[in-house]
C-alpha cells in the first residue's frame, strides 16, 4: 500500500468510525473522488460515486435543558449551547442584534416546550458549529422533534447547510405546509416574496426574493446565477452535487431565500442547498 492509499484508508477509517458514533441518514450517501483526489460527499448518485453503508440506528443522548435562549438555541445543564440544526427563526432583541418579527414568538414557543425538561440530542456529520456550539436535533423523550415542530408551527425556516442534511426533505415539506396555511412568519409583511429589482441596501436579514436566470458564471470557488447587473446568487462549488444541473434553470423564474450582502453596488445572497432556489 503507497503512501497515498495509505492516506485514504486513514480518511476512510475515521469517517466510518465518526458515522457510527452519529445518527444514520434518513437518506443514502455517496462518495465520489475527481481527478485531483478531492473526496466530496453527497446525497446524489452521481456518475462514478459509491455508496456509503450507514448504520440503521439513530443515536440520542438526554440532557438536562437550562433555558432557551432564542428561537434557535438552547443551553444545556452544563452550560453548552445547542443550535437547533437545519432550521433559523428570527432573531430577538439582543447587545448585537435588532429584534426581528417572529423571533420572540419562536423563542416563547420552545420555552414551553422546554421549561424543566429533559431532551435528546441527535447529531448528523459536524457535531460543532465555528462558535463551538452543538449542531442536534432536538427531541422530547416523547418523540416530538421540536426542530421539525417549529417548522410545522411557522415559527422558522429551512436552513440547510451541507454536509449536515439529514431530515432535510421532511424539514422543506413542513416548511411548504406551513407557507400554505399562512402560519406564524409566514404571515407577515416583511416574509413576503419581492421582486429581485426591489433590491436595497435597507434589507436587512432573511429575505424572500424572485427572479429570472439570466446566465452562470463558472469560477473556482463558486458558481454565480445571474439575475441582472447589480444581483446574482453564490453556490459553492463544493455543494454542486445536491442541486440538479443549474442549467436547468436558465430562463426560470425563483424565489431566492437567504442574507442578503453588497459590495459596491451589487448584490448577492449565498445559498447551501437547493431548499432556498424554489423553482416557480
Amino acid at each position: 500500500m503507497n503512501n497515498r492509499q495509505k492516506h485514504y484508508f486513514r480518511l476512510y477509517l475515521a469517517i466510518f468510525f465518526s458515522l457510527i458514533t452519529q445518527p444514520a441518514f434518513s437518506t443514502e450517501i455517496f462518495r465520489s473522488e475527481d481527478a485531483t483526489g478531492s473526496v466530496t460527499y453527497s446525497d446524489k448518485a452521481i456518475e462514478g460515486a459509491r455508496q456509503i453503508r450507514l448504520p440503521n440506528r439513530a443515536y440520542r443522548h438526554l440532557h438536562q435543558v437550562k433555558k432557551v435562549y432564542d428561537g434557535d438555541t438552547i443551553i444545556l445543564k452544563n452550560g453548552q449551547r445547542v443550535r437547533l440544526l437545519g432550521i433559523n427563526t428570527p432573531e430577538i432583541e439582543s447587545r448585537h442584534r435588532a429584534k426581528e418579527p417572529g423571533g420572540l414568538a419562536a423563542k416563547t414557543w420552545l420555552e414551553n416546550q422546554l421549561t424543566n425538561r429533559k431532551v435528546y440530542l441527535e447529531y448528523d456529520l459536524e457535531k460543532h458549529d465555528k462558535y463551538n456550539r452543538l449542531l442536534a436535533h432536538v427531541f422530547l423523550p416523547d418523540g416530538k422533534h421540536l426542530n421539525l415542530e417549529l417548522l410545522r408551527n411557522g415559527l422558522a425556516f429551512v436552513s440547510i447547510i451541507p454536509p449536515n442534511i439529514r431530515h432535510a426533505d421532511q424539514f422543506s415539506q413542513a416548511q411548504k405546509q406551513a407557507e400554505k396555511k399562512k402560519l406564524g412568519i409566514w404571515k407577515l409583511p416583511e416574509y413576503q416574496v419581492h421582486p429581485l429589482s426591489q433590491i436595497t441596501s435597507g434589507h436587512k436579514g432573511w429575505r424572500r426574493y424572485i427572479g429570472a436566470l439570466k446566465k452562470i458564471q463558472h469560477r473556482r470557488r463558486y458558481t454565480y446565477l445571474i439575475f441582472n447587473d447589480h444581483v446574482n446568487i453564490r453556490i459553492a462549488n463544493d455543494h454542486h452535487s445536491h442541486f440538479p444541473e443549474l442549467e436547468t434553470y436558465l430562463g426560470k423564474k425563483l424565489e431566492v431565500r437567504g442574507w442578503l450582502s453588497r459590495r459596491g453596488e451589487k448584490f448577492s445572497i449565498l445559498i447551501y442547498h437547493p431548499s432556498a432556489l424554489i423553482l416557480q
